[in-house]
């Protein structure tokens, strides 16, 4: 199934916050932004984490390809011209009313046109289509400013992850 920007902006939380990003969504770049087994596949979001987390940041490649894949639903976006996997998050449900949105990637080409927006907006509309009620995420420190901006508050110091500085940060839906 695909989720264009409208759908998106039906889903959005309801935060001034969230209503200030939905309205700045209209004027990016447009991708289509798919669920795994909806018209994207895992061999999509892989080749988009494979890019970003192993080949660019030097993760594991035994840490970045866990074994929670299959109890995650993945969101995948595609680029609209030629329909190359360029994003992709991973959203998976820790309890009835928790999800935990990993593995948020945009390729370096990609970057800067609103698309990390759209896949969290995405993520989190999955989030709450499973029932959860807030999230958290572990975010790189680099790019702790992102998440801040998408409402998400750090809840914790700094911590080591696969050699790259994390936080924990959350967010209510």
């Amino acid at each position: 199934m695909i989720f264009p920007l409208p759908a998106l902006r039906a889903n959005r939380g309801q935060s001034q916050r969230s209503d200030v990003l939905a309205d700045n969504l209209v004027a990016m770049a447009a991708y289509d932004l798919q669920v795994v087994d909806e018209g994207a596949t895992l061999a999509d979001a892989h080749a988009v984490r494979r890019r970003v987390f192993i080949d660019e940041q030097g993760v594991p490649e035994a840490v970045e390809m866990d074994d929670r894949d299959d109890a995650a639903t993945h969101v995948v976006a595609h680029e609209a011209d030629d329909g190359a996997p360029v994003g992709t998050a991973r959203v998976r449900t820790l309890d009835d009313e928790t999800a935990k949105i990993e593995r948020v990637a945009v390729l370096p080409d990609e970057r800067g046109n609103g698309l990390g927006a759209q896949l969290m907006v995405r993520a989190e509309a999955v989030a709450r289509e499973q029932g959860c009620r807030r999230v958290r995420l572990h975010a790189q420190v680099a790019v702790e400013s992102f998440y801040q901006r998408l409402g998400y508050q750090t809840v914790s110091e700094t911590f080591d992850q696969a050699g790259i500085e994390h936080v924990e940060m959350t967010k209510s839906l």
